[in-house]
C-alpha cells in the first residue's frame, strides 16, 4: 500500500515511560521482571531484543496529495488534526505512523500513542464479564495488524503496550481521567455521538496531541436517536485556531483498485437513487 524501507538506523534507545494510567499488577510485573533480569542475564538480553524501538519503525512516504497534506501539517507542529473522506485511503494508518515516530523518539515529550474509539453498539459494556481489557479486545485488531505492517512483526501492538508505548481505549472507559504527554488517535469518528466527542476533547490535557480519522460514508450508529456527532464536530474545528482537517477523496485511494472501482461505483448508484428520488417528488 505504501513505499516503504527500514528506518535509518539512528543508535538510540527507547526511553522509560510511565502510562497515565498505573494499575498495581503492572507494576508488580516490572518489579518482578527487573529481579529477573539480575538474577538471569540471558533473559535479559533476549528482553532487549524484543523491546520495540525507532530503529524498527519503517518509514513510509506519502502517496497522494492528502497524504502529503498531513504529513506537512504535522511537520509544522499542528497539535489537532481532522482526517476525514473515504474508505482505503490511509488515514488510521498515516496517523499511528507518525505518531508513534514522535513517541518512539526518546527526545519528544511524548510518553504514548492513546488509542480511542466508541463500541457504537457496544457502548454499555460495563455489565458484560471480564475486566476492561477482556471488554475491548475485539476492537484492537486493526491496530494489531497495522502495527504489524509498520514495524515488521506481529507481535509489535502487545510489545508496545507491555513497554508504556501505546494504550487502546473505548470511550465508555474515559470519564474522570486527563490524558497528558500523549498523541491520542480517535479512530472510526463517524460512530461517536456528539457526548463522546465532547468527552474525548475535555480528557485532553497537557503536551498531547489529538488526531481524528473517519469517514461519514461508514456511520454503523442505526438508532434515531443516536445520530454522529462529526459534522457538528467538523464545523466547530473550523472554528478553532489549533485544528487542520484533511479531505480524503477517491483519488487518495490507495487499498487496491477494487475498493476504489467498488466506492466510485456505489456513490454513482446513491446519485442516481438521490435523482430519481427527487424527479418522484417533483412528479407528485
Amino acid at each position: 500500500m505504501f513505499k516503504s524501507r527500514h528506518a535509518t538506523k539512528r543508535g538510540i534507545q527507547s526511553a522509560t515511560v510511565i502510562p497515565f494510567v498505573v494499575h498495581n499488577k503492572k507494576q508488580k510485573g516490572q518489579r518482578m521482571a527487573k529481579r529477573a533480569e539480575v538474577v538471569n542475564p540471558a533473559a535479559s538480553k533476549q528482553n532487549h531484543k524484543l523491546k520495540i524501538r525507532i530503529d524498527d519503525l519503517y518509514t513510509f512516504d506519502p502517496l497522494t496529495n492528502a497524504q502529503k497534506e498531513f504529513y506537512q501539517h504535522y511537520r509544522e507542529g499542528v497539535t489537532a488534526h481532522m482526517l476525514h473522506g473515504v474508505a482505503g485511503t490511509g488515514k488510521t494508518f498515516i496517523a499511528l505512523y507518525k505518531a508513534f515516530e514522535e513517541v518512539l523518539d526518546p527526545s519528544t515529550s511524548y510518553e504514548q500513542v492513546v488509542i480511542v474509539r466508541s463500541a457504537v453498539q457496544g457502548r454499555d459494556i460495563g455489565h458484560l464479564p471480564g475486566d476492561e481489557k477482556e471488554k475491548t479486545d475485539v476492537y484492537q485488531d486493526p491496530y494489531v495488524d497495522n502495527c504489524r505492517k509498520l514495524f515488521g512483526r506481529g507481535d509489535a501492538f502487545q510489545r508496545l503496550i507491555e513497554q508504556g508505548h501505546a494504550t487502546f481505549m473505548v470511550t465508555s472507559f474515559l470519564r474522570g481521567i486527563t490524558i497528558d504527554n500523549a498523541i491520542v488517535i480517535v479512530d472510526e469518528a463517524q460512530n461517536l455521538n456528539w457526548q463522546e466527542i465532547s468527552t474525548i476533547m475535555t480528557r485532553m490535557g497537557k503536551h498531547t496531541k489529538i488526531l481524528f480519522c473517519g469517514d461519514f460514508r461508514q456511520t454503523d450508529l442505526n438508532k434515531k436517536t443516536d445520530t454522529s456527532g462529526l459534522h457538528k464536530f467538523l464545523s466547530i474545528c473550523r472554528r478553532m485556531p489549533s485544528f487542520r482537517d484533511v479531505e480524503f477523496g477517491i483519488d487518495d485511494i490507495v487499498r487496491s483498485d477494487i475498493v476504489k472501482e467498488f466506492i466510485v461505483a456505489t456513490m454513482r448508484y446513491e446519485d442516481t437513487e438521490k435523482d430519481a428520488a427527487n424527479q418522484r417528488l417533483l412528479a407528485k
